[in-house]
């Protein structure tokens, strides 16, 4: 018994030393240092990284940006004559823009990061300070010509499906193609001026306001003999109402409320009519085709006016249709119907493309399992052939060529063996025949093509492989310019350390899961690390980097002292249609299975991944997943942070939960419901509500406070006042860094409030951004 003790005493009194020796030197103030200057120290150091380049309208010449020492510099490349050089003075525009705004911006600091050439490439245009500003290339004058467009998030209502409000009289008319007549809306309804005679009479007499005629929707036939209008019958608008408690301009609170459509709220009802101008007739379109529309888009007429076309997604998102209607009986048909029994990814796998006026069409489906491009007859409905077949995907078609009859398109998982996200470019005849690859480095490829299709631009990297871009000839794909190749040889001399790609079984056995880890500049492997994972694993794409990244938010994460890993799993986009149903109407499972999995085979190759300390971070649909990884698997999970989370799928926008979650709500919905689970909690969680997610609910986080508090739950919250959708900012990040820290480290983080350190803005970067962020 004495022999035991001693032995279990010895055991002990070694493990606390190897634990003291595991986080020697993590969490410490230097290290939160280290990590707050990785971003400038490592974006500063790689050079000739170039952006995707742009065409110039009707020239042989393209533009692009690439990084240089100190900021970035813009390129022109003449694809006919093999020139390059800058688009531009630098230096004169600097100076020409600092005369007019008083700033200080020096040839490689330009405060923009696009340009347009107009006027025959006289002027050039950018956005500064919402404006845009044109510049006189020989002159290099300098004055504002209009606003600058509209950024994404500044959209007003993007959330609210509830129809577009009623209308009692439009203020402008639509004007037929031959000038002879203006439609208009009165009285809600639709009504017709003749330019000639100045009559003006009604088209119809049912409109009302609950059942309206809308201005956007009159459409005139080429012909000018018909015209076509959409009644509305409007849903329920719900209102989500916020408290800008902390506004910059007063004191007091601030008020406002957004339209937000959410899962099971009755939609409007949209009913296409048709209007035959000379005889005045009205022809209501039988429904029958199209019962329960979530929406009716693109319509469209046929170019000599026999019918006109629209699109119909069933609400559910399991039946969608192409439907045509002939235009004078005004008699419907489906001459595309796509069924499943799961989900018709709409909201990023619709294609279709017209070919003669529709006597062909293009349309891309999972039906044989995998994502694919099919060749129809648009007069008999029939599939004509298959275009592309095999256990690979299409990921986008980038050009049709209709008089070669041929499809240029992006497609991924062709090669066994290499990553299956990767995206080539090929290209295939419209009857199947002649596929062939355009691409052949083995890496990641953004391809832009000439608009004669004589050239194209060809950008790859890894995220191991420094980025090249080459100027190619499609007749024979010769490369005719080797137009930039990264320099990473700085980077790499102030310790760089390229992410590690890793592949392992997922829960069948058979599909391999692909992520990729990322550990501290300084590693030890003599060390033990705790791992930490950023999921993202909302449907709708894949979202592991697959491109060159000089920094990522992960690699500062990881200099505190951790692993910091990312992985797509079962149920996310880009694979195989089998691949992708694990999501349907089981948001919660996440593909959780096959990432315990694949940090399960890490851990057996190496021993110092260890996940008896395993942390989980994420936003949006990235917070719902890791709370639902605290709650659903808490044997392996321990500590989670969670911003800005949709965490009951019921709150949230209904456009991407019902896509996935399905209509008419079912049990499933509380099945994967965070807030209904919430009594599970075991680990460790910080919760984060910006104040003002128009994006998310923010109900939707204080929905589960009160679930936790009614289960007497331990946990932490941070409101972030005066912010929208996102993680808190570097307020949050740093609130995450610490969580972290003290719960999988085992130290307390430093002791802010006495060293009074302002946090570090973040700089603007000119690295571009890859496409998973973007798509994030």
């Amino acid at each position: 018994m004495k022999k035991q003790f001693k032995s279990a005493c010895a055991a002990l009194i070694l493990s606390l030393i190897f634990l003291t020796i595991s986080v020697l030197g993590q969490g410490k103030l230097e290290d939160y240092q280290r990590a707050w200057s990785l971003r400038e120290k490592y974006e500063s150091l790689v050079s000739n990284v170039p952006e995707r380049p742009v065409w110039i309208e009707k020239a042989p010449r393209f533009w692009y940006r690439k990084t240089v020492k100190g900021g970035q510099e813009f390129v022109l490349v003449d694809a006919e004559k093999l020139t390059k050089g800058p688009a531009f003075d630098h230096q004169q525009l600097a100076a020409a823009l600092n005369k007019e705004t008083g700033e200080k911006f020096t040839a490689t600091t330009l405060p923009f990061r696009a340009i347009n050439f107009v006027e025959n490439e006289k002027y050039l245009e950018f956005e500064f300070k919402d404006s845009v500003w044109r510049c006189d290339l020989a002159s290099y004058e300098l004055k504002k010509t209009g606003p600058a467009r509209m950024r994404s998030g500044q959209r007003d209502g993007w959330q609210d499906l509830s129809g577009p409000p009623a209308q009692a009289a439009s203020t402008e008319s639509k004007a037929s193609p031959d000038k002879k007549w203006e439609a208009y809306i009165r009285n809600y309804n639709v009504w017709l001026r003749s330019t000639e005679t100045k009559e003006e009479f009604p088209l119809s007499r049912d409109g009302s306001e609950g059942n309206y005629y809308t201005y956007q929707s009159l459409l005139w036939s080429p012909d000018s003999k018909k015209l076509l209008a959409v009644r509305i019958r409007p849903g329920f608008r719900r209102l989500v109402h916020y408290v800008e408690s902390s506004p910059a301009d007063q004191l007091q609170p601030k008020y406002f409320s957004i339209g937000y459509t959410k899962p099971g709220d009755p939609l409007p009802v949209p009913q296409p009519v048709l209007f035959l101008i000379e005889t005045r007739q009205k022809i209501d379109i039988d429904n029958s085709l199209f019962p329960n529309p979530y929406s009716l888009t693109e319509f469209s007429w046929r170019k000599d006016s026999r019918a006109f076309t629209f699109e119909y997604n069933q609400r559910g998102h399991q039946v969608y249709r192409v439907i045509e209607v002939e235009a004078v009986t005004g008699k419907p048909r489906a001459i595309i119907n796509e069924e499943s029994p799961t989900f018709f990814c709409y909201s990023s796998k619709k294609y279709r493309y017209d070919l003669a006026d529709g006597k062909e069409i293009i349309w891309m489906s999972e039906r044989d399992g995998w994502n694919h491009l099919y060749l129809y007859d648009g007069q008999t409905g029939q599939v004509k052939n298959q275009i592309t077949k095999g256990e690979w995907v299409v990921r986008s078609v980038e050009r049709i060529d209709e008089e070669g009859r041929q499809i240029w398109f992006l497609g991924s998982g062709m090669y066994p063996g290499r990553d299956p996200y990767f995206l080539h470019l090929y290209r295939v005849n419209l009857d199947g025949t002649g596929l062939e690859t355009l691409t052949e480095v083995d890496a990641n490829h953004t391809v832009t093509l000439s608009p004669d299709l004589k050239y194209y631009l060809d950008l790859y990297s890894r995220v191991d492989l420094a980025p090249e871009m080459k100027l190619r000839r499609t007749e024979d794909r010769q490369v005719l310019l080797e137009l930039e190749k990264a320099d990473l040889s700085e980077l790499k001399k102030a310790g760089w350390r390229a992410p590690e790609v890793f592949a392992a079984r997922g829960r069948d056995g058979q599909t391999d899961i692909w992520g990729l880890i990322i550990r501290p500049s300084n590693f030890n492997p003599k060390k033990k690390y705790p791992v930490i994972e950023y999921i993202y694993a909302g449907p709708h794409s894949s979202f592991v980097p697959k491109s060159f990244f000089a920094w990522n938010q992960m690699m500062s994460l990881a200099e505190l002292g951790f692993i910091v890993v990312q992985i797509d799993g079962l149920g996310t986009s880009n694979r195989s249609k089998a691949f992708h149903d694990v999501s349907w109407k089981n948001i919660k499972d996440a593909g959780f299975p096959d990432r315990i999995l694949w940090h399960k085979a890490v851990a057996a190759k190496y021993p110092y991944y260890d996940i008896s300390r395993v942390g989980i971070y994420g936003t949006s649909a990235g917070g719902q997943n890791t709370l639902a990884a605290l709650l659903f698997h808490p044997d392996f999970y321990k500590v989670g942070f969670a911003a800005a989370g949709c965490h009951d799928n019921r709150m949230d926008k209904i456009w991407w939960n019902e896509q996935w979650m399905g209509w008419p709500l079912g049990p499933e919905y509380e099945a994967s419901s965070n807030t209904v689970n919430a009594h599970r909690l075991r680990g460790k969680l910080l919760l984060v509500v910006p104040e003002l997610d128009t994006n998310v609910d923010p109900a939707t986080t204080y929905q589960v406070v009160n679930a936790l508090i009614k289960a007497g739950k331990d946990f932490e919250l941070l409101v972030v006042p005066g912010a929208n959708h996102g993680s808190g900012g570097v307020y949050g990040e740093r609130k995450r860094n610490d969580f972290f820290v003290r719960h999988l480290l085992g130290v307390n983080p430093p002791d802010w409030n006495r060293l009074d350190i302002k946090l570090p803005e973040p700089r603007p970067s000119f690295l571009p951004r890859t496409p998973e962020e973007i798509i994030e």
